[in-house]
């Protein structure tokens, strides 16, 4: 189990699990923060609740209480997640948990703070400091295949070869162009994707490359940025644009919880 978003069944811990009886002490978790004060958002959480730490040394759960037996991924409750990690995200560096993770007990958090002290200790140090920042890049373009026939000769030289004086590909014909396309299509992004992190390396602690949602997407790319260097990150995005034609648009947001940048295997 990876990324503490995914790690929700450790130490009595569980996603939405309707069996367990609201009288417990219920807790919804937000976040694992490093912090010896005790952090208050009154009326930010789920269902309008108070939202507070339950901490063990100098490492806390940031949590609130929760009357519902589960909790849907409703706008409202989707809202409220995301603005307790806005308001920490201003405050210091959260290792964010997925939205519907709850806690059985504050018995259940404090154990699973105990058992994993070392790995959240080790994260958090790893995105002390630095926020996430996101960036997309697509081809604005009509046609993500034609504008690629007139980028590359290889697959323009394919294309006029199989399709010779006939109007109509064969199936055979469709998927090696189709495969040819693919090739070309995530070459072109890999050459893209490290032409923007040259841009962006001197500002970014590390990167992460995700997989493109379409065709047209040419980078979706998630960079932990040092907190200070968020103005100077914007900057560097426009530096990278001027790298690109006018056949490509860039979009970046931020900051936000390091998602990304997450990676352990909690012990449960």
């Amino acid at each position: 189990m990876t990324n503490c978003e995914q790690a929700t069944m450790a130490a009595g811990i569980a996603q939405d699990d309707p069996g367990v009886s609201v009288a417990s002490g219920r807790n919804y978790l937000y976040a694992i923060v490093a912090t010896e004060a005790a952090l208050a958002y009154p009326s930010l959480g789920v269902e309008g609740s108070d939202v507070y730490t339950i901490a063990d040394g100098a490492i806390a759960a940031v949590v609130s209480r929760l009357t519902r037996a589960k909790i849907r991924p409703e706008r409202a409750n989707l809202k409220a997640h995301q603005a307790v990690l806005n308001r920490l995200i201003a405050d210091t560096t959260p290792l964010p948990m997925a939205f519907g993770t709850i806690a059985n007990s504050p018995q259940a958090i404090h154990k699973i703070l105990t058992r994993n002290r070392r790995a959240f200790a080790e994260q958090l140090a790893r995105v002390a400091d630095k926020v996430e920042m996101g960036l997309r890049v697509t081809w604005d373009v009509p046609n993500i295949f034609e504008y690629l026939v007139n980028t590359h000769a290889e697959l323009r030289l394919a294309r006029d070869r199989l399709m010779g004086a006939r109007h109509e590909f064969t199936q055979e014909e469709k998927i090696e162009l189709g495969r040819m396309f693919d090739r070309l299509l995530n070459d072109d992004r890999e050459a893209h994707v490290a032409k923007v992190e040259r841009i962006l390396s001197p500002l970014c602690a590390e990167f992460k490359a995700n997989p493109c949602r379409n065709e047209n997407e040419a980078i979706n790319l998630a960079c932990l940025v040092k907190r200070d260097a968020q103005e100077t990150f914007s900057a560097s995005v426009f530096a990278a644009a001027k790298l690109f034609d006018n056949n490509f648009s860039f979009d970046y947001s931020g900051p936000w919880a390091p998602h990304n940048f997450v990676d352990l295997d909690l012990e449960q």
